[in-house]
């Protein structure tokens, strides 16, 4: 008796060259609405499922496989004599091989201008119980979701090879895909951005080298719609694949540049920025974050808002650098950069910039999430608290360095001065420690540069370091019991202080 399969694709691609295999291998096809016309169009012999289910395609094609014969068919298991028994009984043939892909929920989701019913008419019901159905029954039907393992499918047929373990694979690789494809229906639905359930579901980009150390295994995902302004869709234009390190780095470089409008460009080192600088120009840009710390930036991430240019990719020529990005590459500085074998560089067009989703971190046993620090502050939020208030130049230099220090790790304390950081003191177990560290990078540039600080001070030590190194404005929240003792040393020094209200943290 010939085996049966059943066919019901949205993808129809390389639909004939499945069901051509298959009647070359002795199989019996029974298909549904559009997949039965392309498979007939091809002159392929095809068995209409109304014909298995005695039954018709009813509710505009909402109801057409949800059929008592059709699941009998794919759940009997062949070993079970009972279940071989009620088939006879009832006139059914088992089912051998399925093949189905799903409506396109998430292209639906992408469409410009797309309707409520038109996302809801696109959430297959049908097809995922024909999957579910054929996977559990993974002993005696082979199921295929991804049109890509239509030939190493056949070839196993042919060869007699497509035993136990390999239907198991793919029963797998069903049960991943019918779990995305509610994952994306879920989230889409679901309105509280702390359900009593989260799931998440991500599709893999890559399969890294390793992980941040070679006996590590690693592998990069990405989020499956809201890849616009982020990392994952950047498009690299040169270079070897981008490592499990890298790709940190790159990601902490574009959400910093992400906060600025103006030209600005970040170098970066283990996710943290090493230089930030603005200007009028991305070159001038470039030559303050290089200017910052020549020396750290070797072997950075360098991430810029403005096409790179000549000039600006002569500067980088002349460092090694692992990554650079930019929303675009003048011809001229993409031939130059590419001389550089292992450069990577990526294309990512700025203005998309921080989507301001959930940020999740895994812990052991499970994971947090909370909304992405997207909190900014303007001249109009800050408390002014000491006698002498800041210029206007401090203000803009106070402002610029705020956006910085936000993206520090804490303990976090940033100098900046002339649209530059010139200081970056990052991740240390007190304040005053990170200040110190900032202070000895900037040796004589602190004179008259200003100070931020990611959270309060909670003793007055960080403001009389500064007050020594010749930091004339200090921006930091504020909050602290003892704030005023920080403010009687910014007095007595005659430094301008000001209260932002607002934390950053950065663990």
């Amino acid at each position: 008796m010939k085996k049966r399969a059943l066919i019901s694709v949205s993808d129809k691609t390389n639909i004939e060259v499945l069901a051509k295999g298959l009647i070359d291998n002795d199989y019996e096809i029974v298909s549904t609405g559009g997949t039965l016309k392309a498979i007939q169009n091809a002159g392929i012999k095809a068995r209409a499922v109304e014909e298995i289910t005695g039954f018709p395609e009813i509710l505009d094609g909402r109801v057409k496989t949800l059929h008592p014969f059709i699941h009998a068919s794919l759940l009997a298991k062949r070993e079970n004599n009972r279940h071989q028994e009620q088939l006879q009984e009832i006139s059914v043939t088992p089912i051998d091989l399925v093949a189905v892909n799903l409506y396109p929920f998430k292209a639906t989701l992408e469409k410009a201008g797309v309707t409520e019913d038109e996302i809801v008419e696109n959430i297959d019901i049908g097809g995922p119980t024909m999957l579910r159905s054929a996977a559990k029954n993974y002993p005696d039907v082979t199921v295929v979701v991804d049109p890509d393992d239509y030939e190493a499918v056949l070839a196993a047929i042919q060869t007699n090879t497509l035993d136990e373990a390999k239907r198991k694979e793919l029963a797998a690789k069903v049960f991943r895909h019918t779990a995305n494809y509610d994952a994306m229906i879920a989230n889409y639905f679901t309105e509280e951005p702390y359900p009593e359930v989260l799931t998440k579901t991500y599709e893999k980009v890559q399969t890294l080298r390793y992980g941040e150390n070679p006996h590590q295994t690693a592998a990069f995902y990405q989020d499956v719609r809201h890849t616009a302004g982020t990392l994952a869709g950047a498009k690299q234009l040169h270079g070897k694949e981008l490592s499990y390190n890298n790709i940190q780095d790159a990601n902490a470089a574009l959400e910093i540049i992400a906060d600025f409008d103006e030209p600005a460009a970040v170098a970066v080192k283990h996710m943290n920025p090493c230089g930030i600088g603005i200007g009028d120009t991305a070159e001038t840009a470039f030559a303050g974050a290089y200017d910052a710390d020549p020396v750290s930036i070797f072997g950075g991430i360098v991430a810029v808002n403005r096409e790179i240019d000549v000039k600006i990719a002569k500067k980088l020529s002349n460092i090694f650098l692992e990554i650079v990005i930019a929303p675009d590459f003048s011809d001229d500085a993409f031939a130059m950069l590419t001389k550089k074998k292992n450069i990577r560089l990526l294309e990512l067009d700025k203005t998309n910039g921080n989507t301001g989703k959930q940020k999740i971190t895994s812990v052991m046993g499970g994971m947090l999430i909370q909304d992405y620090d997207t909190g900014k502050v303007t001249e109009a939020d800050l408390e002014f608290t000491t006698k002498r208030k800041p210029t206007a130049q401090e203000l803009e230099n106070l402002l610029f360095a705020w956006k910085a220090v936000k993206h520090v790790k804490s303990n976090a304390i940033v100098l900046a001065n002339d649209k530059q950081t010139i200081g970056v003191g990052a991740g240390q177990m007190n304040r005053i420690g990170a200040a110190n560290i900032a202070i000895e990078q900037a040796g004589e540039k602190t004179k008259g540069a200003v100070m931020a600080s990611d959270a309060f001070f909670p003793m007055p030590d960080t403001v009389e370091a500064a007050a020594k190194a010749g930091i004339t404005a200090i921006i930091q929240p504020g909050g602290s019991k003892r704030d005023q003792d920080s403010i009687d040393v910014c007095n007595e020094y005659g430094i301008a202080m000001v209260f932002t209200g607002m934390r950053h943290f950065k663990h």
